[in-house]
């Protein structure tokens, strides 16, 4: 399916090295950022208290937000649990407050606001809990990207592989740099996010390869530039179609979701946008500077007659 198509191939290689140095800068940016602010890691990360209240009509989790803000905690979760009447709330550790004592100012300012609030459970999530996440975190994250690699070096070669991983990391890195620059709370479902990045680059990634495979089948007086940029400019329409339509259901999330969808929303339309980017300019860039050429793609073999890549195919003997 298409929206168009262009006769005309656009020259994105041209622009690469430009677009590649912009790239560069924003990622030593980003890895800057993540050393000397560091995450703001949530609550199931570090630690803390979780409290699930019930109300006897449908809670109104503004007015629950403005009660925990109005206790000087920032940017606490507040989201329903299981049903519009019940409400989870996740609290960080506060020096000179045990657990206890901060699930009990919380829930007397909370029943001074609604008396009918009732307390159902409180846990404290310890900061051992919190190390293990991140550390099972950080092992999804590099199976991830082990997987993906011999998925390509299979599917592909070698160089494929590499330029591919490295454009995938320049996402994630930027991902968690926006994230360390402005703050922004990073709990399990930006790490979901951001895994979730991973799958989507390395799809338009393949996708553009395989267009790169085909163009070198098709179009053996090329140079390896042109074929790059035919195969960049005949997935354009592609491309629009699935980004736009992913995009708008993000967006849908990012503005409608309220704040516990929020940051999962944000980190997908950051790495979305970048993926977009990364695979055109940043993939394809590595993969044309590694060197690549027809004899990557196509698989030696034994040739059959009339077989197009043959350059003997149709010869009178």
């Amino acid at each position: 399916m298409e929206f168009f198509r262009i006769r005309k191939d656009i020259p994105f290689m041209r622009h690469a090295l430009l677009l590649n140095a912009i790239s560069t800068v924003t990622f030593i940016a980003a890895v800057f950022f993540l050393v000397t602010r560091g995450l703001n890691l949530s609550v199931e990360f570090t630690g803390g208290t979780v409290m699930e209240v019930a109300y006897e009509q449908p809670a109104d989790l503004a007015a629950v937000r403005q009660v925990v803000e109005s206790l000087g905690y920032a940017e606490v979760p507040v989201q329903n649990f299981g049903s519009s009447r019940d409400v989870l709330l996740r609290l960080p550790v506060r020096e000179g407050s045990t657990s206890g004592e901060q699930s009990q100012t919380l829930l007397s300012a909370l029943k001074a606001q609604n008396p009918s609030v009732e307390l159902r459970r409180t846990e404290f999530v310890g900061p051992q809990v919190g190390r293990e996440l991140v550390e099972n975190g950080l092992k999804a994250l590099a199976m991830v990207i082990v997987g993906i690699m011999i998925y390509l070096a299979f599917r592909f070669e070698w160089k494929y592989a590499v330029a591919a991983i490295i454009a995938n990391l320049h996402d994630v890195v930027i991902i968690l740099g926006f994230f360390a620059f402005f703050q922004w709370e990073f709990s399990l479902a930006v790490l979901a996010a951001v895994l979730a990045v991973l799958g989507y680059s390395v799809n338009e990634s393949v996708v553009i390869f395989d267009r790169i495979r085909e163009s070198f089948r098709r179009h053996r007086k090329k140079t390896t530039v042109q074929i790059i940029d035919n195969a960049i400019t005949a997935t354009i329409s592609r491309t629009i179609i699935t980004h736009g339509s992913t995009q708008i259901m993000v967006l849908s999330m990012l503005l409608f979701g309220g704040p516990t969808l929020h940051y999962f929303a944000l980190a997908l339309t950051i790495g979305i946008l970048f993926g977009i980017y990364s695979s055109v300019f940043v993939a394809a860039a590595i993969a044309m500077w590694l060197g690549i050429k027809r004899e990557d793609l196509i698989k030696s073999g034994p040739k059959q007659e009339g077989d197009p890549d043959d350059p003997n195919a149709g010869a009178v003997v």
